[in-house]
């Protein structure tokens, strides 16, 4: 029973850590954004967002 409390603990962790990436990777791409210095798809290929992802971004940035 240990080794399953151990395995889930350790998979809730991993899911905390990719999520706390990709808000990260949220916040730049907002951050490139503010800045309008570059192309949406400039900003999903340095970020590493898909380009729908982005322009979502910039929709609820600009309102």
């Amino acid at each position: 029973m240990c080794k399953a409390m151990e395995d889930m603990r350790n998979e809730s962790l991993q899911e905390g850590v990719k999520e706390g990436k990709k808000e990260e990777k949220r916040l730049t791409a907002l951050r490139m954004l503010k800045i309008g210095k570059y192309t949406l798809e400039e900003i999903a290929e340095i970020v590493g967002l898909p380009l729908d992802e982005v322009k979502k971004l910039q929709a609820g940035h600009s309102v």
